[in-house]
Formats: structure tokens, sequence, C-alpha cells
């Protein structure tokens, strides 16, 4: 018994399709907004849950606005009156707004952190008492490589971060009621990647302008390649995560997508200094350039 969230189209709607064919029942949410999060429209989810009940699932949508404290717990409740329990958390759902960080209003930036972070409150926390007292279930986050380094996305990564951040801290919290949270960080054509104009971006990136991480570039590939980087082949990876076979794997991230799957490494310290007495200005400067910053670069270099 799942819920899933943004679940009408692209990468939840594969996550839903593909854990009903699994033998879930799914709570199919969507508002039905657009991909900066404006309107509404039930047609998305009720559409997925049609495509699920024609195969021969169990599935019901529900419309709820995941940035809600009351909807999300209302889509919790849907799933305990429907189905009689629930067992799986897919947090999916997500909006883009776009803009230099200088240029970003506060709405741009408030909108972004609500769908993608305050959901994960208001859905998870009514569930993860569910999953307590059970003690079982799975949740799984939709983060991004953006929170890796973006461009013109300093909402969306912040926020996509925050949900790793949010995942590990679950999973130190939840894991020992027998409950899991991993995140994964997608690579898929999506109606949100489309929107991202990075024309000009990768322009001066390949003119030697602009530096920008490899991942950028790939966004060209994901919307080229529709079959290599569909949400059909980010699916299979959340099921995974939602089955006893990955009840070992507990609050780590991936990459997935255009036929790979990688698990990205946990911070850790990587150069370090000490000392006895409190550091003063001229210790630090003398020390900290051929030590903790050796072989650091700026990667972009103040004009």
């Amino acid at each position: 018994m799942a819920i899933v969230t943004g679940a009408g189209r692209g990468m939840g709607r594969a996550h839903a399709l593909a854990l009903a064919a699994e033998g879930a029942r799914v709570v199919v949410n969507d508002l039905g907004g657009t991909v900066v999060g404006e309107g509404a429209d039930e047609s998305p989810a009720q559409e997925v849950v049609n495509d699920i009940r024609a195969a021969g699932g169990d599935a019901v949508a529900n419309f709820g606005n995941v940035t809600s404290v009351a909807d999300g717990a209302a889509m919790v409740e849907q799933a305990m009156d429907h189905f009689g329990r629930l067992d799986i958390v897919v947090n999916n759902a997500g909006n883009i707004r776009n803009q230099l960080f200088v240029k970003m209003s506060e709405e741009e930036w408030d909108s972004v952190i609500a769908v993608h972070l305050k959901a994960l409150y208001t859905v998870t926390h009514p569930a993860a008492q569910i999953f307590a007292k059970q003690r079982s279930g799975r949740i799984v986050n939709t983060a991004s490589e953006a929170g890796l380094g973006g461009y013109a996305a300093a909402n969306y990564a912040a926020a996509k971060e925050g949900v790793v951040g949010f995942s590990r801290t679950l999973a130190l919290e939840l894991g020992p009621y027998g409950v899991t949270t991993n995140a994964i960080r997608p690579r898929a054509g999506t109606r949100m990647a489309g929107a991202v104009d990075m024309k000009k971006a990768l322009d001066l990136a390949r003119a030697g302008k602009l530096p920008l991480p490899e991942f950028m570039f790939e966004i060209e590939d994901m919307l080229e390649d529709s079959e290599a980087f569909s949400p059909a082949q980010v699916a299979p990876l959340v099921v995974f995560l939602c089955s006893d076979a990955a009840a070992n794997i507990n609050g780590r991230d991936f990459i997935v997508g255009g036929g790979e799957i990688t698990l990205v490494s946990l911070p850790g310290k990587q150069r370090s200094v000490f000392s006895d007495q409190p550091w003063t200005q001229d210790k630090l400067q003398a020390l900290l350039p051929n030590t903790v910053g050796k072989g650091l670069i700026n990667p972009a270099a103040p004009q």
C-alpha cells in the first residue's frame, strides 16, 4: 500500500505504475499544476488511476496540495481508509522556478522550498507515525544532482540537497523501527527537465566562460533520447528500494537513469589541521594554503 506524490505525470506516474505492477495498491496524488506550480487539474491523477485499474490493480486518486499539512494528513488518512494500511511513501512532487539568484524573487524561492521541502513534512510526518507503530515502512524521496551544484537554480539546489539531509536523518531516527529512508537523484527527460532553459549557459560553458557541472550537459541527452532517459528507467530502483530485498539499504542516495545506477558517497572529512592553541589569522594564513587549501580551485574566479 503506497502513496506517490506528484504521480499524475512523468516520474511519479512511472513510480505509481511500477509499484502497482508489483502488486502495490496506490494513492495517486497530484494537484495537476504546471511545472512552476500554478493551477490545478484532476485529470492527470485520475488517468493514472484508470490505467492502474485497467491493468487489474487497485488505486485511488488524491488531488491534495503537498504543501498543506491538512492535505498531507488527509492523504495518509485516505490510504488507511481505502487500503487498511500504509507501507510506502514516495515523495516525488516537485516544481521548478529557475532564475539567477541575484534576480530571484521571494515568491520564486518560497514556492520551490515549499513543494520540495515542506511537502516532506506534510506527508511523511503522519506516515512516519504509522510506520513506527507498525515497525515497518519504506520512504523514498526525490533529490537531484542539482543539489551538487546547479545553475540559475539556487532555490531548487537548496531544496534538493535538503531532501538528502532529511533522508539521512530520518533513516537514523526510523531505522530502529524497521523503516528505511532513501533518496534518488533521477535522470529523465520529464516536463521539469524540459523547462530548464540551459542553452545560453551551455554555450558559455563550451566557450570556456562558465564552469558548469557535468550533469548540466547531460540534460540535453535526457531530452534528446526520451527512451533511454525515460521515467520508466528510474522507477525500477524505486520499487526495489520499497521491497524486502532492500531492507538493509537505509540513508543512502542514488543517481539513476539512462541505464545507470550510482551510489553517491557519504560526505566525509578530506583534510584537517589541528592546534592546541586558539587560531590566529597569521597562523591560518601560513598553514592553510599548503594543507587544507592545497589544490583547491575556485570554480568561477571573480572577475
